[in-house]
C-alpha cells in the first residue's frame, strides 16, 4: 500500500519543461483570442454584434440537419437554406476556401464551408482572422454534401456568436480522468462517452418516476436542513443558521420525513433527493449524492424487492434498450430474470465452515475474524461483526445481482423484527457488480419498539459512535399516531449508474466534489 501521507516525487526535468511549454503556449494563445476579442468589440458598431452577441438568428439545429439530410448523396445540392450555430471542433483554411466542422451540445456536427465565391474577399479574410477552434459560430447558407460526402453548409453570412478566449485540449487525446473531473465542461465537448453518460443519467431518472408513477407513487419533497439528522446511520455535515441562531445538518437520508408523509395518509411516496455524509470517498462513495427513497404502504420487504428489481430493470431498458447491459469496458452484464435472494447467516455460515447465527457471541465472531485476518469495525457489536465477516468471506463471490436478506437487528435501528427468526431483523442489501446498490426493509411501526431502539443508539453515540443516531422526539410523536404497515427502499441513484454503465462513481456525477 502507497504511503499517502509521503511527498510526491518532484516533476522529471523534461516533465516541468513539457508543462511549461504547455503554460506558455496557453498564455500566448490566450493574449493573441483577447486582441480578436477586441477587434470584435471595436467592430461592433459597423458591423453589429460584436465578441459576444445577446442571440443570433437560427432556424434550425445542427441534430434536426442530419437528421434531415443525412441521406445525401456526394456534391448533392438541395436549394435548401438554413441557418444554425455551434462550436468550432475543427479548421482548415486554404486560399479561396476555408472548412470548419461546427458541433451541437449533443456531439453531432455539420461542416461549414465558407468560400471566396459565396461571401466575397472581405469575408473571407475575417474568418482566417477572427475564427478560432473552440468560438461558438453562426452561419447561414445552402444545404449541400461536400464531394466528399460530408454533409455542409455553403455558408452565405456567419457571425461570431461567442469568441473562446481559452483554446480546446485535443479533440483526439484522451483527457486523464483527474482532468475530466476537474473539468468536467471541456469532457463534456471533446468525450462523446461524458455525453452519453448525462443522458443516461436523464433516462434512468425519467425511467423511475414512470415506474413509480405507475405504481400509484406520488412525488414529495423534504427538507435538506435539518434540525437533527436521522433515517441512516452516518456523519452529518454541520451548519449554522444565523436567522434561527441555531445548529443545523444537512440530511444523511429523507426515510424520518417521508414516514411522516405516510402516517399523513400519502401511502406510497418517493423522493430522488441530494444526500450529504461527512465520511470517507472512494470508487464508490462521494460526500454528496443522489438517492431514491420510497415507501408503500401495507407491504413488506418481499414486495419492495419486487419494486427495487422492476424499477432497475426498466432503467437498464431505457438506457441500453434492454436488460443485458454493456459495461465501459466492453463487458456485458445481464439484469434480467429473477433475482437471487441470499440469508446473509446462512450464506456466511456455508462460507466461513462455522455455525454463525444470532446467538453467536461478539467474542466468537472476534476469533473467528482474527483467524481470518478480518480487521475489528469500529465499536464493534454482534451485529457489525456479522456484516463484516459476510463482507470478507461472501461479497465478493456475487456475481450475479442478489438480494441478501435478514440483517442483524443492531445494526438495523429502523427496520422490523424478522417474524419468524429471533435476532434478526427484515432488511435486505441488494449487490450489484460487486457493491450494495440499494437496501430495503419490512418498516418498523412500533412507536414503542422505536423508542427502545433509538435509546440503545443513543448509549452508543455516548461511547463515541459518530454514526449512531439519535433520539428523534418529533419523528416518534407522528409514529405514536398510527403508522401503518409498510416496505420502504433506498437506492443510489449515482451506483445505479455504476451498475448500468460500469463507470466509477465519479463519472457518474456530472460534477463531483474535488479538492
Amino acid at each position: 500500500m502507497t504511503d499517502q501521507s509521503a511527498p510526491a516525487p518532484a516533476p522529471a526535468p523534461v516533465e516541468e519543461d513539457a508543462q511549461r511549454a504547455e503554460l506558455d503556449e496557453v498564455f500566448e494563445q490566450k493574449a493573441v483570442r483577447l486582441a480578436k476579442r477586441e477587434r470584435l468589440i471595436a467592430e461592433r458598431e459597423d458591423a453589429g454584434g460584436g465578441a459576444y452577441p445577446v442571440t443570433v438568428p437560427i432556424t434550425d439545429t445542427i441534430p434536426e440537419l442530419r437528421e434531415r439530410y443525412g441521406h445525401l448523396e456526394a456534391g448533392e445540392e438541395t436549394g435548401v437554406t438554413a441557418a444554425v450555430a455551434g462550436r468550432v471542433v475543427f479548421s482548415r483554411n486554404t486560399g479561396k476556401l476555408c472548412f470548419a466542422s461546427l458541433q451541437s451540445g449533443d456531439g453531432s456536427r455539420i461542416q461549414a464551408m465558407v468560400s471566396l465565391a459565396a461571401v466575397g474577399e472581405e469575408s473571407l479574410q475575417r474568418w482566417k482572422e477572427l475564427v478560432d477552434l473552440g468560438d461558438h459560430v453562426f452561419v447561414k447558407g445552402e444545404v449541400i454534401s461536400s464531394r466528399r460526402g460530408e454533409l455542409s453548409i455553403m455558408v452565405s453570412e456567419w457571425q461570431i456568436a461567442s469568441k473562446a478566449i481559452l483554446p480546446l485540449p485535443n479533440m483526439y487525446t484522451e483527457l486523464s480522468e483527474e482532468s475530466r473531473v476537474r473539468s468536467r465542461f471541456l469532457d463534456l465537448i471533446v468525450r462523446e462517452r461524458a455525453r452519453e453518460t448525462v443522458r443516461a443519467r436523464a433516462k434512468v431518472n425519467t425511467s423511475i418516476r414512470r415506474t413509480l408513477d405507475g405504481h400509484g407513487f406520488i412525488e414529495v419533497e423534504t427538507p435538506i436542513l435539518q434540525v437533527q439528522p436521522g433515517g441512516a446511520s452516518a456523519r452529518p455535515f454541520v451548519t449554522h443558521s444565523n436567522a434561527f441562531d441555531t445548529q443545523l445538518y444537512l440530511r444523511i437520508a429523507t426515510e424520518l420525513f417521508l414516514k411522516r408523509a405516510v402516517v399523513g395518509g400519502i401511502e406510497r411516496v418517493y423522493e430522488i433527493n441530494r444526500d450529504f455524509r461527512n465520511e470517507g470517498a472512494d470508487s464508490t462513495h462521494s460526500p454528496e449524492f443522489a438517492m431514491l427513497e420510497a415507501y408503500q404502504a401495507y407491504t413488506d420487504y418481499h414486495g419492495i424487492a419486487d419494486l427495487t428489481q422492476e424499477l432497475i430493470q426498466n432503467a437498464a431498458v431505457a438506457v441500453a434498450g434492454s436488460t443485458t447491459v454493456t459495461w465501459a469496458d466492453g463487458t456485458e452484464y445481464d439484469l434480467g430474470g429473477r433475482w437471487d435472494r441470499l440469508s446473509m447467516y446462512d450464506s456466511l455460515s456455508e462460507a466461513s465452515g462455522v455455525s454463525i447465527t444470532p446467538r453467536t457471541s461478539p467474542a466468537d465472531l472476534e476469533a473467528l475474524a482474527a483467524k481470518a485476518g478480518v480487521d475489528a469495525p469500529p465499536h464493534p457489536t454482534h451485529g457489525k461483526w456479522v456484516e463484516e465477516l459476510w463482507e470478507h468471506f461472501v461479497k465478493g463471490s456475487l456475481t450475479r445481482p442478489t438480494f441478501v436478506m435478514d440483517f442483524p437487528v443492531d445494526t438495523s435501528p429502523l427496520v422490523r423484527e424478522h417474524r419468524s427468526i429471533p435476532g434478526v431483523v427484515e432488511k435486505w442489501d441488494l449487490y450489484i457488480r460487486g457493491f450494495e446498490l440499494a437496501t430495503g426493509y419490512s418498516e418498523l411501526v412500533d412507536p414503542v419498539i422505536q423508542r427502545e431502539r433509538f435509546v440503545e443508539q443513543a448509549k452508543l453515540a455516548a461511547r463515541g459512535d459518530l454514526e449512531a443516531m439519535t433520539i428523534d422526539e418529533e419523528f416518534l410523536r407522528a409514529m405514536e399516531h398510527g403508522m401503518p404497515p409498510m416496505g420502504g427502499m433506498g437506492m443510489g441513484i449515482d451506483r445505479l449508474l455504476m451498475a448500468l454503465t460500469g463507470l466509477g462513481i465519479r463519472e457518474t456525477i456530472l460534477f463531483p466534489l474535488v479538492k
